[in-house]
Parts: C-alpha cells; structure tokens; sequence
C-alpha cells in the first residue's frame, strides 16, 4: 500500500523513500563483510542497480500529481507566490517538474557519498528515460512523464540537469569563465527552456535569451555563496580571476574577507550583471503570465548583485540577502511594466536602458 504524499515528502524520510521506490535486491551490499551496517553510509552501495519496478507498487497518475503538488508545498519557499503567477493549467505541470529537480538534488547531495550519488543518478536517468515508454513505479516520474507528453516537451533539458548533477560530484573547481559558462548550459539553462516549453514559446531567439538569464541567475548565485560552498568544498569563481586579483584557493577557503577577494567578487559582479542586460528583452517576446515570472527572476538576480554591492563585496562576514520589503518593491514594479502603460513603462522597463549601456568586450 502507498502511502499518502503527505507522509512521503519531508527530507527527514528521505531515506525511506529511496528504499520505497527502488527493488530490495539493490540494496544487498549495503552490509560490511561482518554482517553489521556500515556507519558511514547512510544510503546502500548500487553497484548492481537496475530500473525494475516494485510489483504492486506501481502508483496511479492521481497519487503522483498528489505526491508532486505536497513536495512542491513543502520545500518551495516562494511556491505560493508562483503558483499565483501561473496559470491554473499550469500549476500541476510546475509541482511535477518541480519535484523531479527536487528529487535529482536530493539523489546528488543527500546520500552520503560520491560515488553512490554517481550510482543513483544514473539509476534515475534510466528509469526517467523508461517513463517515457513504459511504466515506472516512483511517482514523481509517472507525474512527469504525464506533463511531457501532455505538453510535448523534449527530454535533453532534464537529462541536461542531471548531467550537471554528476558534473558537481566530479568537479568543484572552474578554470575559465568559459568553463563555468558550460556547466550552467546544463546546471541552469535547461530550467529556462522547460518553461519556455511549457509556455509553447521556445524558438532560435527565445532560447539564448533565456538562457543568459539563466546562467546570470546562477552567477549571481555563485557570487553570493562564496564562503557557503567553500564550506562545502566547492569554489566556482573561476581560477583565471583569482590569478589576476592574487587570490589564491586557501584564501578562499578560509571563509575571511580580504581586499584581493572584494576585488575580484567587485569585477565578478560587474560582469555577471551583462548577462541580465542582455537576456531582459526575452520579457517582450512570451505570454504575459510567464513574462511575469522572467521579469521578476531579472530584478530578483539583479537585487541580490546590489546587496552585495551594499555589503562593499563582503559576502563572508554576513551572506546579502534581499530582503522581504525589497522583493515586494520589485513583484510591484513588475505588474506596473507589465500592465503596459506608457507613462509606467518609461520609468520600469529598464532593460531598455540596459541596452544602450557599455557592454564588456570580453563577453562579445
């Protein structure tokens, strides 16, 4: 018998659900050779994972859109204000696709090591690649395989992001600007074009749009967690800029800030900016009810770029974040852009302003 999503959804059951929705047999070498549960893993080996479905366990459509809709509820903080934004028709398709990110971050950095994140990956890429032909037993991937075909959305954005996924388990740390520019192709991007599909308005000129937000959104992210994922281990400020500030990886990691490290985030920032000038038109371009959403994901990824501004590039003695009273500011100027008045238009479509402004010749 399943049980009720709203019993299966929390993080503190995570580990349950692994073992609800993958075959017993897998988890055979979770044992030392004594006999005894390995301490150090919170997860089993999968060495010899296979996508078999549980027999009796298949759910039905109803209890997975259910179990995508209270995962969604659960652990998306601004859930509320964007499924406000979104059409009805919608709302379903967000919580699953939602869900099967949720899911993919979960397998990649819940499980208690590398390699068995590797493994489950993997497992998770064959059983979303069979969903789409045949039936699953996990019910975020029967919700999913609903909302593609139902909407007609290609696969490669969703194998992108677990590709990304995998890329994180091997790769912490990025040579070039090129570089991690790639990895948000797949880590980022592919987000903005699901949408995109959802909203039947991907195309040649859309896509690239898009994507700029995308990657600009990750950047800013990046730029505000330096002394977060340099806890984790992870330093994603290429090494081409530490070079040319003098920074040097154990400053980084020492998690304290220093003028060489304010120069570079200062540099980071100003260039990371570029990519919302250049992707802000995508708003004039798709249905108003998804515009909605790009506008404020621009000026949500631009606030955070001004905090750390304010913060005079210091985001070590105290992370910058936007504050409640700021993102209700921006959620008003973007309504007024887009009610399309001229007299609001002229003084709230800024990334009209943003184009005529210098552009960095290095991002040509």
């Amino acid at each position: 018998m399943l049980q009720s999503a709203s019993e299966t959804t929390g993080n503190s059951t995570f580990h349950a659900e692994l073992r609800r929705y993958i075959p017993s047999e897998v988890w055979s070498d979770s044992e030392r050779s004594d006999g005894q549960p390995d301490e150090n893993r919170n997860s089993p080996g999968f060495a010899n994972l296979q996508p078999v479905a549980v027999a009796g366990e298949t759910p039905d459509l109803a209890f997975a859109r259910e179990y995508c809709r209270q995962l969604a509820h659960r652990h998306y903080e601004n859930f509320t204000v964007v499924s406000f934004l979104l059409p009805r028709r919608f709302r379903q398709d967000f919580c699953n696709i939602y869900a099967f990110c949720r899911w993919s971050d979960d397998l990649a950095d819940e499980v208690g090591g590398e390699q068995l994140s590797l493994q489950l990956l993997d497992w998770w890429e064959q059983e979303f690649l069979r969903s789409q032909t045949a039936p699953v037993n996990h019910p975020v991937l029967l919700a999913l395989s609903d909302t593609i075909s139902e909407r007609n959305l290609p696969t490669e954005p969703f194998t992108d992001l677990l590709r990304a996924f995998r890329q994180d388990q091997r790769q912490q740390r990025y040579r070039s600007d090129l570089e991690l520019a790639e990895y948000c192709r797949y880590s980022a991007n592919p987000v903005g074009r699901i949408l995109l599909g959802l909203a039947n308005s991907l195309s040649a000129e859309t896509g690239p749009l898009s994507d700029s937000i995308c990657t600009g959104l990750h950047l800013a992210n990046f730029c505000q967690d330096m002394a977060r994922d340099a806890a984790m281990g992870r330093i994603y400020a290429p090494q081409q800029r530490w070079e040319k500030h003098g920074v040097c990886e154990s400053m980084i990691l020492a998690a304290r800030v220093t003028p060489q490290l304010q120069s570079m985030l200062e540099e980071w920032v100003e260039d990371t900016e570029y990519y919302f000038r250049r992707g802000w038109k995508l708003v004039d371009q798709i249905p108003g009810w998804l515009a909605t959403d790009v506008d404020l994901f621009v000026r949500g990824g631009l606030a955070i770029l001004q905090q750390i501004k304010k913060a005079q590039y210091d985001v070590w003695t105290q992370r910058p974040e936007v504050s409640k009273a700021k993102k209700l500011s921006l959620f008003a100027q973007s309504q007024l852009r887009l009610l399309g008045l001229p007299f609001l238009r002229s003084r709230t479509n800024v990334h009209t302003a943003f184009e005529a402004a210098p552009q960095r010749g290095e991002h040509e």
